[in-house]
């Protein structure tokens, strides 16, 4: 009976101290690891987008953009000290919506688990100007002058610059564009062929006229809304605008030339020398072939909120 007992603390002791199997005691479980995302905010063709992640414990992390591993950031390791972070610098290969992620291989692997980071979505940034071709557009709408009406003390100022237009008004459009084709040269009646803006529903294209508009000159369409036939779906206005440089002869590229030094109204001499430095300035060069004149396109690309919207009239 006494053998019994002691053979029964014996095991009880040795429970309590850990299993021995051998003379060695079992391997507990791994503890498991974590994994967060965060950064990956930047704008398209900019320069390199910065993914943190951070786990609980040194390792190495490898990055994936839309499923793919990015191209080195394969094995990107942690700091040995809290909090773990990696950083990837990621070039992404287009605007938009994409799904981050990452695994995380432990340096620890008897101590901690590998792990999947969960997916961290984000929106690569595209420029609001035009991005088809050398030409960049920019658009924004204002609100034409002479409303009247009970909302006209509120929503009647012309000019205003707005997304939001009440049934009945009439929008402006405002077109802004440079041609990188000619040095960023300002689109204007000289270098433009075509220029036009579709709106859905609306049958015909909205011409745009450049003209001078108190002391400043950009493009304008105009956009007339009300009772049919004039333009009356309620929602968010969907358009586009396009642009059609013309055809290049010759251009103007900035060049530099040797002038004499001036001091005081007089050139600078040295040595019995006359000191020149170099300048810059524009000077006209013949095409040849011709460059042919590039087409833009623009649609807006702001978030619902923000787009070109038309509301019914108020209840009274």
């Amino acid at each position: 009976m006494n053998r019994k007992i002691s053979t029964a603390i014996i095991g009880a002791v040795a429970l309590i101290g850990g299993i021995f199997v051998g003379g060695t005691p079992a391997q507990a479980a791994p503890a498991a690891s974590t994994l967060i995302l965060s950064g990956g905010s930047g704008v398209y063709g900019l320069a390199p987008i910065t993914i943190n992640a951070t786990a609980n414990n040194a390792g190495n992390v490898k990055f994936f953009a839309g499923g793919a591993a990015i191209v080195g950031c394969e094995a990107v390791p942690t700091t040995t000290v809290t909090p773990f972070v990696a950083r990837c610098a990621w070039m992404p290969a287009a605007a938009g919506a994409v799904a981050l992620s990452g695994v995380f291989t432990p340096t620890d692997a008897a101590a901690f688990s590998p792990i999947d980071s969960p997916v961290f979505n984000v929106k690569v940034g595209v420029p609001v100007q035009g991005i088809v071709s050398p030409i960049h557009i920019y658009v924004d709408t204002v609100l034409a002058s002479g409303s009247t009406g009970a909302l006209a003390p509120r929503f009647g100022v012309g000019c205003t610059i707005a997304s939001e237009y009440i049934i009945g008004q009439t929008i402006v459009f405002r077109i802004y564009a440079n041609n990188a084709d000619q040095g960023g040269a300002v689109m204007d009646t000289n270098n433009t062929a075509k220029a036009f803006i579709e709106v859905a529903g609306v049958k015909d294209p909205l011409p745009m006229s450049y003209g001078n508009h108190s002391g400043v000159a950009f493009w304008t369409a105009i956009l007339k809304t009300g009772a049919a036939p004039l333009y009356n779906t309620l929602g968010i206005i969907s358009y586009k605008v396009t642009m059609v440089a013309k055809d290049t002869t010759s251009m103007k590229v900035l060049s530099t030339k040797l002038v004499p030094k001036m001091l005081n109204g007089k050139r600078v001499v040295e040595n019995g020398s006359v000191v020149y430095e170099r300048v810059s300035y524009y000077r006209t060069v013949t095409v040849s072939p011709v460059l042919k004149g590039a087409t833009a396109t623009w649609a807006s690309n702001f978030t619902d909120t923000s787009k070109l919207t038309l509301y019914a009239l108020p209840n009274a």
